[in-house]
């Protein structure tokens, strides 16, 4: 925008946490989180909510109330993010079921996992919010695009001729990018279009090759998140697909398609080497994290100790600094502790170590308050690094449980061979609560860099997740049970293959079992120091960088999500070299942000719409118009589209950035 400051055009210009912001907030919830635990059920994926949801939410109130601001905009996309991402507990809670552990999901068992592993991943956030989100430098692209879209979206007479000029401009690109997106995304799933482009092949024993989903959306978010990250991402995919794949086929020859057995591996094998990538990055990443979150922790503390000097005044403190007070972060976390302890008691009692119960239900309590912070850390980085969309929160859930089944397993050693069930149970628990705690620190901090970009009350803000959290933990579980006994869940013909929940829970019988590969892991902490000693040396030596967790992300990810960002990034940094040599640059720039906000929001909003069609219709391609015989054309003609598009958007925004007012 032509100026970070929001105006806003009436006496109510503060608006920012109301009543009709949190209803709008629990009614968008219900549907983006039924879209989300549906399609990632089936995929194993979702998609993030906030940008949609400011969407949403600057239509309706701008319809129905003439004083509605951005900052009440920004509240009610915070509230349906947060309940939207707590979706993510599909990929561990579904396992209790696909174990035999439950038949179904108890509804206040499960809404106690999530609601309170969701609110102890707001009180982590308060402090990781100064140290990641006010201190930081990282890109959250996510966060971005949706503050530039609330920005759009506000008028204000007192504004001047160029910002007004800009703002219209702005707003027209954010349409523009939605609706090529949401074409583009609507073409695919009528199959005219091809969503993905794959090609694999044998070099004598060796199998490997190469695939892109044809994702507008995912190009936007490599715009965003910068080429330094985009180049780790493609270094990840070289050392993936370049190397560890057809190494591992080549020691390993299987007969088949090459595509089959290029996948069969990179999904059992290379992905957990992955795992270790993510792993010892992440702790890495930990590690350079304590001293800014030391200060952040001081910072609050300082915060709150002149905010008692000032008589409980807020207005003692930059708007930017109000922060939920310390003091009530520490008594909300401990008053988690207390049912959280009775809820894994009661989780233990009548199983075969219910005997152990109160060593079991201290090891747990104890992972979830440790692990439970690093975890939130180290999502919280990796969302501000790449976006709450593309972050592997399932690859550090696959780190969770084995982290939870390896202390249970110590901690229970006595139980002997008939504990081993109620353990696994047990382990796949623990670790649901530590990701709920994950996932909203993943996407909360997101948010909350959103609303510094517009100049939101971080308070409020909390206060808004801990309403998101209560909404989504409302919801989500009669949403899981419905779609339990409409289809069930695993490889059972027209189940939904839960693919995360399936994996996870194969983990956790590993670990009890003593049936885990941990060589394969072990390989890829070795991969993952590699890493970590060449970006220190770039670094200390270059202008350069590579991204220890970016580079994770490429071996663990599949390449159809991750190759769409590196060619995203790739072109943003070519499209904003292009528009610097003309007039008029930085504002090119800024509307390139824009087309780019606007790829994913369009898609976004087809991907709920398609959600509510599939569901609605029972049928997993609803809007096809053509069959399979078609999907070579489709291929092809996809392609040259795609291609088309990306440039013709980037060259539209460059002339419409020459015509801006001066």
């Amino acid at each position: 925008m032509a100026s970070s400051t929001v105006q806003v055009n009436n006496r109510d210009a503060r608006l920012e946490l109301t009543w009709r912001g949190l209803i709008l907030g629990a009614a968008i919830t219900l549907v983006f989180t039924a879209a989300n635990v549906y399609l990632g059920l089936k995929v194993g994926l979702t998609f993030a909510s906030s940008i949609p949801a400011a969407v949403i939410s600057m239509a309706v109130l701008r319809i129905l109330f003439k004083n509605a601001t951005i900052w009440e905009n920004n509240i009610v996309q915070t509230i349906a993010s947060a309940a939207g991402t707590l979706s993510a507990i599909i990929f561990v809670l579904p396992g209790l079921v696909m174990v035999g552990w439950w038949s179904g999901f108890p509804y206040w068992e499960s809404l106690a996992v999530i609601a309170i592993g969701g609110i102890l991943g707001v009180m982590y956030s308060v402090p990781l919010r100064r140290a990641l989100v006010a201190q930081s430098d990282l890109p959250y692209p996510e966060g971005v695009a949706a503050a530039e879209v609330l920005k759009v979206g506000v008028g204000g007479s007192d504004a001047s001729a160029a910002s007004i000029d800009e703002n219209k401009k702005g707003l027209l690109a954010i349409s523009i990018g939605a609706l090529a997106s949401a074409g583009y995304a609507a073409l695919a799933a009528a199959r005219v279009f091809a969503d993905t482009i794959s090609g694999y092949f044998r070099i004598g024993g060796a199998a490997t090759g190469f695939g892109m989903s044809m994702s507008l959306a995912l190009v936007g978010a490599g715009h965003l998140i910068g080429i330094s990250v985009g180049l780790a991402i493609a270094a990840g995919l070289v050392i993936s697909w370049g190397i560890l794949t057809p190494l591992l086929t080549a020691l390993h020859p299987a007969e088949g398609p090459a595509g089959a057995v290029a996948l069969g591996v990179w999904a059992h094998q290379v992905r957990f080497i992955g795992t270790g990538t993510i792993g010892i990055a992440a702790l890495w990443t930990i590690g350079k994290l304590f001293k800014p979150v030391y200060s952040g922790v001081a910072s609050a503390i300082a915060a709150s100790r002149r905010r008692a000097e000032a008589g409980g005044d807020d207005s003692a403190l930059p708007r930017t600094e109000r922060d939920l007070p310390i003091g009530i972060v520490a008594l909300i976390s401990v008053a988690c502790f207390i049912p959280l302890a009775f809820l894994l008691a009661i989780f233990l009692q009548g199983s075969e170590v219910a005997s152990l119960t109160l060593p079991l239900v201290i090891a747990g309590l104890i992972y979830v308050v440790v692990a439970g912070f690093f975890v939130a850390a180290a999502c919280g980085y990796m969302a501000g690094l790449i976006g709450s969309s593309n972050s592997p929160v399932s690859g550090l859930a696959i780190l969770s449980v084995i982290g939870a089944a390896l202390l249970l397993l110590v901690v229970a050693k006595t139980a002997g061979a008939m504990g081993a069930p109620a353990l696994v149970a047990y382990a796949l628990f623990v670790t649901a609560v530590l990701l709920s705690v994950a996932t909203i620190s993943n996407d909360n901090l997101q948010d909350l860099k959103t609303g510094q970009l517009v100049d939101a009350t971080p308070w409020r803000q909390q206060v808004a997740l801990i309403a998101g959290v209560i909404f989504g933990a409302l919801v989500i579980p009669p949403i899981l049970d419905l779609l339990n006994k409409a289809y069930g869940f695993g490889a059972a013909p027209h189940a939904l293959p839960a693919p995360q929940a399936t994996l996870i829970s194969t983990l956790a019988k590993g670990v009890i079992q003593g049936q885990i590969d941990w060589g394969l892991i072990g390989v890829g902490v070795l991969i993952g120091v590699a890493i970590i000693i060449i970006d220190e040396v770039l670094r200390a030596t270059t202008k350069f960088q590579l991204p220890p967790l970016a580079v994770g992300l490429g071996i663990y990810l599949p390449a159809t999500t991750t190759s769409a960002t590196v060619v995203g990034a790739v072109a943003g940094w070519a499209y904003n070299r292009w528009v610097a040599k003309g007039p008029n640059a930085d504002v090119a720039r800024r509307i390139g942000v824009l087309i780019a906000s606007g790829l994913i929001v369009g898609e976004s909003l087809f991907g709920v719409l398609l959600a509510g069609i599939i569901v609605f219709t029972g049928n997993a391609a609803p809007l096809a118009v053509v069959g399979d015989a078609f999907q070579r054309y489709a291929t092809w003609l996809g392609g040259i589209v795609f291609v088309f598009t990306i440039i013709a958007l980037y060259r539209w925004s460059a002339r419409l950035a020459q015509r801006a007012a001066c």
